[in-house]
């Protein structure tokens, strides 16, 4: 699928507002859904599915690697499934992963322990600069082969193991590493222990836990995952909820735009998805979560935001793990407090769909605001006093989280805004000029 591209400008300031609205669904779990569904036994259905360019691409590859999958109504989908081990596609076949990191890592995971596979593989022009190395090592360790050799970004060839081997795993702060090793662990001989030192998110963990004969996961002080290899995968029934990032950049909105409340419905809280919420909140934000309750092993509630006053954001690296797609509208907000915020362990934002620390500099530069990263912590000098006489300008990144982050910062401020390319926002976000519509927003589409 290929977007149309557009450029978009603003140069009013949004009006207070008191709404209620949906964000659109998760898009960590509805990629998860349809690569998990492909493994496991008979038919699954998932409801609520974000229906994005990512997960298109999901769809598109897994329909190339032989899994049927039928759309019966809007976000409603049946996924035909193989099992595990049985994807297949005749050697040399293109998987486009488009621009989805997830995709990618989580794909090549269930990939590279399925015998005779021997694919190429390739993104858009975003992904194609974003180093795979720790996912290509941590393939290899099963088996698996890359080719050109050494080389560790897209276009690359996956040849996957004929003989896996489950391993042993200290998992860091990306979930998607940890869910590739998860999933290729399904398809290896023995036993895959995982080691969780920092608790990523845990969609993947969740969406597996009815199979107890093949993942087991234990709670001490650290989180240990042993993934039995090679059992028997029930179909999953899920109703998605809708996605904490996006739900992000509305609370963000509310928070400063002065005598504005808003009710998001239906939000996914599951607790490794919620550090910028916990963030914000241990920082003045009128922040609540209401009508919790857990399906599909997930929680899911409403979030009710109010304007607030904020104090400047201290941020350790604790909260980096929990809260990582949520930082560039962070420090959007931190250039909107008085005072200095601070955020520290960030260094892993450079190997996003772009380099997220250099790029929200720029832009923040680009309003006066003054900022300053050294050792793996970004200094942020906040103030009420923004410089709008200069014309804000996002070049094409390729990054949706920095296009969504500045078009919040242009309707706070009123600045003159110019971003290009910000279809690549449909990649996650395919509703949020129209709910910035509802919200009364002005924009013009170039």
């Amino acid at each position: 699928m290929i977007l149309k591209k557009f450029n978009l400008s603003l140069e009013h300031k949004i009006s207070e507002f008191k709404k209620i609205i949906e964000v659109d669904p998760d898009k960590s779990i509805s990629i998860r859904s349809f690569i998990i569904g492909a493994l496991s036994h008979n038919i699954s259905f998932v409801k609520n599915v974000l229906e994005s360019h990512d997960v298109l691409s999901t769809i598109n590859c897994l329909r190339k690697l032989g899994v049927k999958i039928k759309k019966i109504k809007p976000k409603n989908y049946l996924i035909h499934g193989k099992g595990i081990g049985s994807l297949y596609a005749k050697k040399n076949t293109l998987l486009n992963f488009g621009n989805s990191g997830t995709l990618a890592r989580l794909l090549i995971g269930a990939l590279s322990t399925t015998p005779g596979i021997e694919i190429k593989m390739q993104g858009d022009r975003s992904l194609n600069k974003r180093s795979m190395k720790k996912l290509i090592d941590l393939m290899s360790k099963f088996g698996a082969f890359f080719v050109p050799k050494n080389k560790f970004n897209f276009p690359l060839k996956l040849i996957s193991s004929e003989m896996p081997i489950g391993i042993k795993y200290k998992a860091g702060v990306s979930a998607q590493l940890k869910s590739a090793v998860i999933l290729a662990g399904l398809n290896s001989s023995g036993n895959t222990t995982i080691i969780e030192q920092k608790k990523s998110r845990d969609h993947t963990e969740r969406m597996l836990l009815q199979n107890v004969h093949a993942i087991k996961i234990g709670n001490k002080k650290k989180k240990l995952i042993k993934v039995i290899g090679k059992e028997y995968l029930k179909p999953i029934n899920i109703n998605i909820p809708n996605d904490p990032s996006s739900a992000a950049f509305f609370t963000a909105l509310t928070l400063l735009k002065k005598k504005s409340s808003l009710k998001i419905k239906n939000v996914g809280l599951n607790q490794t998805r919620i550090g910028f919420y916990q963030l914000l909140k241990k920082h003045g934000a009128q922040i609540k979560f209401e009508n919790l309750k857990k399906q599909n092993n997930e929680i899911r509630g409403n979030i009710i935001v109010k304007s607030s006053k904020l104090k400047p954001i201290r941020a350790s690296q604790n909260y980096y793990v929990n809260s990582t797609d949520e930082y560039p509208i962070l420090f959007i907000i931190a250039s909107l407090t008085e005072g200095t915020s601070f955020f520290e362990g960030i260094s892993d934002l450079a190997n996003k769909e772009s380099n997220r620390i250099i790029e929200m500099q720029k832009i923040l530069k680009q309003i006066g605001v003054k900022s300053n990263f050294t050792n793996d912590k970004i200094k942020i000098y906040g103030s009420k006093n923004i410089n709008i006489n200069q014309k804000i300008f996002v070049p094409n990144l390729g990054d949706h989280r920095i296009c969504m982050s500045t078009f919040i910062l242009a309707i706070l401020t009123g600045a003159n805004t110019m971003i290009t390319n910000f279809e690549t926002v449909f990649s996650s976000s395919p509703s949020f000029l129209k709910i910035m519509k509802k919200l009364g927003v002005k924009f013009e589409i170039h």
